[in-house]
C-alpha cells in the first residue's frame, strides 16, 4: 500500500480557480475530525497490514486545523494503520496560517514535507486569484517553515493569469529559485465547471484565461527551469534532484492508495472509488458504516487507458517493456506505431523501450495521450 491521502475541505475562503470539493463553513469541524477517526475505523483492514510509505493532507486548507485537531487525526491513523520508518508526511497550507509557532508544532507532529499554496508573489494577481494572503507573507510563510527545520518545502503557483505579463512571470520564478525550497509546482489557471472563476466568466465580470498566453509561461518556465537547479519530473511539478513527491509520484505510477474524508478518492489496483462528495452526505456515509460511496470496477481498457495517461505525463513517460508485460505485444506496437505515424516528431522522443515527451509535448500530454486511447469497440 502506497500513500494515506486524508482530505480536510474546510478553507477560510474559496479562491476563485478552485473545483476541489471545500467549504468556509467550519462549524463542524470538531464533527469532521470525529467522522474521519471513524472511517480509519472502518477501513483499517484495507491495508492488510502493509505500511503506508506516504500521508498526505490535502483540502481545502488542513492549515485551518488546530494543531490538537490534527494531532487527533493523526493518533488515530497510527493506531488503524502501519507506517514505514521514513514515511513522507505532507501537509497543505496556506501561507497566512503558517506563522513561526504553528511551523514548528507542525514538525513536531511528524510532518516532514510542507506545500505551501502561495500561487504568485504579487499581490494584484493574489487579489484576482481570491486569495488571502500577501506576497509579504508568502515570503514570510517559506522563511517560517525553512526556520522550523522544514528541508523538504514544496510551493504552488499558476501561471497563464491574464493580468501577469510575460515579464513579471520570469521574475517569480526567479524569486521562487532563490528560496530555501526543493520543489515547486506550476499549475496553468483552467476554468473548472464549478469555480467561482467560471461563473464570473458567464456573468460577464471577468473573461477566459488566455490559451496562448498560458502556452507562452509555460514555454518560458520550462526555458527558465534548464538554467536552475530544478528539473521538470511531470507536466506541473519540479524538483531538485532525490526530491520529487513521492506521494504524487505514486498517484501517476498506479500504485495503491486510500483516501478518507468527503470526496476523497481511493484506488487499489482494480477499482476505483469515491467517498459522499459533501459534508452532510460523508457523515451519513460513515454513520452507516459504509466504506465508500461510489465504486467503479477498471477494465483492462479502463487501466490501459490510464497507463498511458498518466504515464505520459511523467518526464519518464511510457516504458513499452510494461507495457508489453501488462497489455499484451498487439497493444504495444499499436502504440508505438501511433507515436511514429500521427505524434509530431518534437514532441517526443523514442528509443528501443521508452517513449517520452518532449516538454512541448508535455503541454500537450492529454491530447496526445487520448489519441492513443482504446474505446470498447477495439478488438485488440
Amino acid at each position: 500500500m502506497s500513500g494515506l491521502y486524508i482530505h480536510i475541505p474546510f478553507c477560510k475562503s474559496k479562491c476563485v480557480y478552485c473545483g476541489f470539493y471545500s467549504t468556509v463553513n467550519q462549524k463542524d469541524v470538531d464533527k469532521y475530525v470525529s467522522f474521519l477517526t471513524k472511517e480509519m475505523a472502518l477501513r483499517c483492514r484495507e491495508t492488510n497490514g502493509e505500511p503506508f510509505k506516504t500521508v498526505y493532507f490535502g483540502g481545502g486548507t488542513p492549515s485551518v486545523l488546530q494543531i490538537s485537531q490534527l494531532q487527533q487525526i493523526i493518533d488515530s491513523a497510527k493506531k488503524c494503520f502501519s507506517f514505514e520508518e521514513n514515511t513522507e508526511m505532507t501537509i497543505e497550507a496556506n501561507p497566512e496560517q503558517l506563522t513561526a509557532d504553528y511551523c514548528r508544532n507542525l514538525k513536531t507532529l511528524g510532518f516532514n514535507r510542507i506545500s505551501i499554496g502561495i500561487q504568485s508573489f504579487h499581490d494584484e494577481i493574489l487579489q484576482f486569484l481570491g486569495r488571502k494572503h500577501s506576497a509579504k507573507e508568502a515570503l514570510k510563510a517559506v522563511e517560517n517553515a525553512h526556520n522550523a527545520d522544514f528541508e523538504n518545502i514544496s510551493i504552488d503557483l499558476i501561471y497563464g493569469v491574464n493580468e501577469r505579463n510575460n515579464r513579471l512571470w520570469q521574475n517569480e520564478l526567479k524569486t521562487a529559485f532563490h528560496l530555501p525550497i526543493k520543489h515547486f509546482s506550476a499549475y496553468a489557471l483552467t476554468v473548472e465547471e464549478n469555480s467561482l472563476l467560471y461563473r464570473r466568466i458567464h456573468q460577464h465580470k471577468t473573461v477566459e484565461p488566455d490559451e496562448d498566453l498560458a502556452s507562452i509561461q509555460y514555454n518560458i518556465l520550462s526555458e527558465s527551469v534548464e538554467n536552475s537547479p530544478f528539473a521538470q519530473y511531470e507536466v506541473s511539478n519540479f524538483a531538485m534532484k532525490g526530491w520529487e513527491s513521492k506521494h504524487n509520484s505514486a498517484y501517476w505510477h498506479r500504485v495503491t492508495y486510500i483516501g478518507l474524508g468527503a470526496s476523497a478518492h481511493s484506488y487499489d489496483g482494480h477499482h476505483r472509488q469515491w467517498n459522499a462528495p459533501n459534508l452532510s452526505s460523508y457523515f451519513t456515509q460513515i454513520e452507516e458504516g459504509k466504506t465508500y460511496h461510489e465504486r467503479e470496477t477498471l477494465s483492462d481498457i479502463d487501466q490501459y487507458n490510464e497507463f498511458v495517461l498518466l504515464g505520459l505525463r511523467t518526464r519518464t513517460g511510457i516504458n513499452l517493456r510494461k507495457m508489453e508485460e501488462l497489455f499484451g505485444h498487439e497493444r504495444t506496437v499499436s502504440f508505438r506505431k501511433y507515436f511514429e505515424s500521427e505524434v509530431e516528431s518534437d514532441y517526443y522522443r523514442l528509443d528501443e523501450h521508452h517513449i517520452r515527451l518532449t516538454p512541448q509535448g508535455l503541454w500537450l500530454s492529454d491530447g496526445i495521450a487520448s489519441g492513443a486511447f482504446l474505446t470498447n469497440s477495439d478488438d485488440v
